[in-house]
């Protein structure tokens, strides 16, 4: 079964399932979908094309972006490169002259140097702890050790102007700092939160519809502190492979993996450059074969406003409420699917927002959510107490 868009500008697909299965991905659809030619004539503001990769200069978009109609225009054609288009485009001088991305590295290394003085090594989404250095929430931990810089860095347009063609204003930006040094070992293709953070079983269980959604809640980027040649690593990308219908549980089979690995493309950046793409195209980060040179890269998170419940609920308050008499229904003889339903109604059903400092990730898979750990306590039949520990 072939997944495509219908038209240049439509996500809809010509033929979906309600669910997406391994057993329905075919690599050969895959290999139809990414191997499409960009052509630069269909983005108006573009520089060039570079191996399927749209490019933009950042001091052509500084003029446009003061004015409200030439702003507009542009927001979407951002649009139309992440939706309908190869999903992914570089800026060049995304960050100008100024000190703010000087400043920024020299603050992130310090507190990647403080981390490791301390014993922190924190693990990685889809590589090996130990291959590269990772600050996690670098973002508030900047705005807390140099305001000033932050303020700064932060007021970037390049960041704004793409952040906003997405996911419109009032966006959310987390940010985590990777440094891939010499030696360090690519990461395996993948595609980003959410689903992108789920085991193939956990992925198929939600629905086709959700699969098409996720990659509209949140937009990924990386700023580039250094000089990024091919030798060090820059992130490798696999154009319009976020159509791909299945792509979240094709992006964990092996088939699919291989296939990623020849035909990723690597494009070099210089300091100040900028990376943006849809969440679900598949990339990672590349193998850093210098002889001594690391490279710094801040990894943006932007998130829609609109990923939050209506009211402000306090879960693992109810948990602790209810936790006995979760337990004592158990006892009684209770059908395992009512209890399923009563924690899914009460608990924390996700893992994310997390602090992963405290909790680093392990491999592809999310830490476990709140209702998990409360799962897991019904069936070991954990005292109250012993939860409440746990969580």
């Amino acid at each position: 079964m072939l997944w495509l868009p219908v038209a240049a500008d439509s996500w809809a697909m010509m033929s979906s399932p309600a669910w997406f299965e391994s057993s329905q991905c075919d690599v050969r659809d895959f290999a139809s979908i990414v191997e499409q030619p960009v052509n630069q004539a269909d983005y108006a503001t573009a520089v060039g094309v570079d191996q399927g990769v749209v490019l933009y200069d950042g001091t052509d978009l500084l003029a446009l972006a003061d004015d409200p109609d030439s702003r507009r225009s542009l927001l979407a054609e951002f649009a139309a490169v992440f939706g309908a288009g190869p999903g992914v485009l570089i800026i060049r001088h995304a960050f100008g002259d100024d000190d703010a991305l000087d400043a920024a590295t020299e603050t992130f290394r310090s507190i990647i140097a403080d981390e490791k003085e301390t014993g922190m090594a924190p693990g990685d989404h889809f590589a090996a702890a130990g291959s590269n250095d990772r600050v996690w929430n670098a973002l508030e931990k900047l705005a807390l050790r140099d305001p000033a810089t932050f303020v700064q860095y932060y007021s970037n347009s390049a960041l704004a102007l793409v952040s906003e063609a997405w996911l419109g204003p009032r966006y959310q930006v987390t940010s985590q700092i990777n440094q891939v040094n010499p030696g360090g070992v690519a990461q395996s293709p993948h595609r980003d939160y959410h689903l992108g953070f789920q085991s193939v079983e956990s992925a198929q269980s939600y629905p086709a519809h959700v699969h098409r959604m996720s990659p509209a809640l949140t937009l990924q980027g990386g700023v580039a502190h250094d000089d990024i040649p091919l030798e060090t690593g820059p992130t490798f990308l696999i154009p319009h492979s976020h159509k791909y219908g299945p792509g979240y549980v094709a992006s964990q089979l092996p088939e699919f993996r291989e296939y990623a690995q020849d035909v990723a493309v690597q494009i070099p950046m210089h300091k100040g450059d900028a990376v943006f793409f849809n969440p679900a195209l598949f990339h990672g980060a590349g193998s850093n074969t210098s002889e001594g040179s690391q490279r710094l890269v801040n990894l943006l998170q932007v998130s829609s406003a609109f990923g939050r419940a209506m009211e402000d609920v306090d879960r693992r308050r109810i948990v602790d409420s209810i936790y006995p008499a979760l337990l004592a229904w158990k006892r009684a003889g209770a059908d395992q699917g009512a209890l399923v339903n009563a924690v899914a109604a009460s608990a924390e059903g996700y893992a994310f927002p997390l602090d992963l400092d405290m909790n680093p990730p392990q491999g592809s898979d999310a830490p476990d959510a709140q209702a998990d750990v409360v799962l897991r306590a019904l069936a070991e039949e954990w005292s109250a107490e012993e939860l409440a520990a746990r969580l």
